[in-house]
């Protein structure tokens, strides 16, 4: 018998508008003993059916729902329907920029909550973050055979986030070989090498498409700084765009490495390209102390809020690096800077931001609003979809 939870009056009223998440406090009472990621039933306080979910003994969020119709079984043809849905509302992305790379589900966007896909060629690389992606593991891979019999699948389920779930972190393949060496895929005209079994995420950050193609309009003839540059995507295209010069910036000695690499994949012009092994805070203060300018910076750190209690230590974050940048850009020149931290709401990263040209003593034009590439949806019932933020600014 399927189990049941009934939540505390007007409690609802998220549900109602179709929001895929029931928090502990919101439930009233559990019938049956539902375990990790068993299917739950769940009711308002007058016993009216809501939705059917996941549930999570251990985790704030104690429920995520998988349909709001108590008819449909959450089976291999639920997870077959939903992907299905999701490849074809984005194939005007593939098509248009010939991806052999893209998100092909971004979890609770695409109605499959704790359920991320990135296909890179002829992989399908899995992050299973909830209790009922964990219980239906073997039903998703299922479907995904099905609607891609030649893809192999590959788990990449090494996030901290599983232990709210009561999960640990695992790793492999789930279905055919796990590569012998990176795979390398199609975006927007360059070649890019992927590392699913030990790069970041799933390999790579298919979301700062768009951007990257947007940095190809400002370097033409122009010296670029690239921060927290990872494996030097970025620079592809400032090199593709015609830079003078690119200096790609990371602490990370092996995504340095793939960044060189690269350039040879794309056949571009290796001597207008610098790698540079450094800590970005530090490096960013000693090109201000020599007096070092450039015409266009970007700037793309990892998140630096992970909860609500470190989003004040985050914008003092933000804000250092984006006043040093301002500092060591020439008058009119561009700045592209992003934060990537889903608490940072864009209008307090437009206000940092800005704040930081005030202590920069620059002025700041903010000329354009970017954010993830369209492979990475925002559902309408789920706002917290929306993470990436970036701002295109010219700096006097």
């Amino acid at each position: 018998m399927t189990c049941a939870l009934y939540l505390q009056p007007g409690r609802e009223k998220s549900l109602n508008r179709k929001h895929p998440w029931v928090f502990s406090k919101a439930i009233k009472k559990v019938k049956g003993k539902p375990a990790l990621g068993d299917i739950v039933k769940i009711y308002s306080s007058d016993g009216k059916y809501l939705a059917t979910a996941a549930y999570s003994p251990d985790s704030q969020i104690r429920a995520r729902v998988w349909t709001f119709d108590e008819s449909q079984n959450i089976d291999q043809t639920f997870f077959e329907q939903k992907l299905s849905r999701a490849l074809d509302a984005r194939k005007y992305v593939i098509d248009e920029g010939e991806l052999t790379g893209f998100r092909l589900c971004a979890a609770e966007s695409d109605g499959l909550p704790g359920v991320t896909i990135d296909k890179f060629d002829n992989y399908l690389v899995c992050q299973l973050l909830s209790a009922g992606a964990e219980r239906h593991k073997g039903e998703i891979v299922m479907a995904l055979k099905s609607l891609f019999p030649e893809c192999h699948v590959y788990e990449r389920s090494d996030v901290d986030v599983r232990k709210k779930e009561g999960l640990d972190k695992i790793t492999g393949p789930l279905l055919g070989d796990a590569p012998k060496n990176p795979v390398i895929i199609n975006e927007n005209g360059l070649k890019i090498e992927v590392d699913i079994i030990s790069g970041h995420k799933t390999g790579f950050y298919l979301d700062q498409r768009d951007s990257r193609a947007a940095l190809e309009r400002f370097v033409k003839d122009k010296e670029v700084l690239n921060c927290f540059c990872y494996t030097g995507t970025f620079g592809l295209y400032a090199l593709r765009g015609g830079c003078a010069k690119v200096i790609n910036v990371d602490v990370s000695q092996p995504a340095l490495d793939t960044a060189k690499r690269n350039v040879e994949h794309n056949a571009l012009d290796i001597s207008r390209a610098e790698f540079v092994k450094q800590d970005v805070f530090k490096l960013l203060r000693q090109y201000r102390d020599e007096g070092r300018q450039f015409d266009t910076i970007v700037m793309d750190p990892p998140k630096f809020a992970e909860s609500k209690a470190q989003l004040t230590g985050a914008c003092r974050g933000y804000k250092d690096i984006n006043m040093i940048a301002m500092q060591i850009l020439k008058p009119g020149g561009t700045l592209l800077t992003f934060s990537c931290s889903g608490l940072m709401e864009q209008n307090l990263f437009q206000k940092v931001v800005a704040d930081a040209a005030l202590d920069a003593g620059r002025e700041l034009l903010i000329m354009e609003r970017l954010n993830q590439a369209a492979d990475h949806p925002i559902a309408g019932n789920y706002p917290e979809g929306f993470y990436l933020k970036g701002l295109i600014c010219k700096v006097y």
